[in-house]
């Protein structure tokens, strides 16, 4: 009898929110499509007020759905299987596999049900989602040095270290102090995580990448790992996570019929700013 080999991983974490972990994630869903792999996304929990609609009914992040797509995948609840919509009042309303599950204050959420169900939840869609591709691209959440709620934070490295994920972590550097939430982020981490950690991407640039050299060098000497590429500023008008970013409103998305393209144009530019092999040597492709 033939095993069904599980598929193998790679997870984008960032050093902050809105530091481009969905735009990555996207890019990598259709570069490693590409290349002829099953490829599925993935994203344990998501706090999100933009939802889509998948065919059956479900309800995920629509910012999953588009990594779907980019994966040439029909979106499927299992790659957002924890979704919180927040109300107000620090209450979410709480979605399993795509269907509403309970209204939670913050607190009922961390303290009672995101190790004792969540996270279970997560890891059998996760595991489904292994028996049937290649690779899977997981997203995570915010940043993994939320030390106030490491404990809790299933979207992050208590994932990666359960499943043994390699990570790769996004920093922003259009926002400024990037090299210092790289350093900041690392020595943040628990030991046991900071083995997972096997390299970071430098997002947003805008300028001559030469005059970066000094600091990548000094980076990489204090942290102990690869930058692995630096990646300019990409226009593009896929929807984000929320109407608001940065608390500014954005321009309108495009339809839905046009993600592909725009999907093309984000994967071409992380194509020609990092090194896709050593990616996929880190993922074990």
């Amino acid at each position: 009898m033939t095993v069904a080999r599980k598929a193998k991983l790679i997870m984008v974490q960032g050093t902050s929110s809105g530091a481009g972990k969905s735009t990555i994630a996207i890019g990598l869903c259709r570069l490693l499509s590409d290349k002829g792999y099953k490829v599925a996304p993935f994203k344990a929990q998501n706090m999100s007020s933009n939802f889509f609609a998948t065919s059956g009914g479900a309800k995920m992040a629509q910012v999953q759905a588009i990594q779907a797509v980019a994966a040439r995948k029909e979106p499927d609840p299992k790659m957002n299987p924890i979704l919180l919509k927040p109300i107000g009042e620090y209450r979410s309303m709480v979605f399993l596999n795509g269907r509403f599950y309970s209204e939670m204050h913050a607190k009922e959420y961390y303290e009672k049900f995101v190790l004792q169900q969540g996270f279970v939840t997560a890891l059998k869609a996760l595991d489904t989602l292994r028996n049937e591709n290649d690779i899977v691209v997981i997203e995570g959440a915010g940043s993994p040095s939320e030390i106030n709620i490491a404990k809790y934070d299933i979207a992050n490295m208590l994932l990666a270290k359960k499943v043994g994920a390699p990570v790769i972590i996004v920093a922003d550097i259009e926002r400024g102090g990037c090299f210092a939430s790289i350093v900041g982020t690392m020595q943040l981490l628990k030991p046991a995580h900071r083995s997972l950690v096997k390299g970071f991407l430098i997002n947003k640039f805008r300028g001559d990448i030469t005059l970066l050299a000094p600091a990548v060098k000094e980076v990489q000497k204090i942290t102990k790992k690869r930058i692995l590429g630096i990646i300019p500023k990409i226009e593009f008008s896929l929807p984000e996570e929320d109407s608001l970013v940065g608390g500014i409103a954005k321009k309108a998305d495009i339809p839905q019929e046009s993600w592909n393209w725009q999907i093309d144009l984000v994967a071409k530019a992380i194509k020609e700013s990092i090194d896709i092999e050593k990616l996929m040597e880190v993922a074990g492709l």
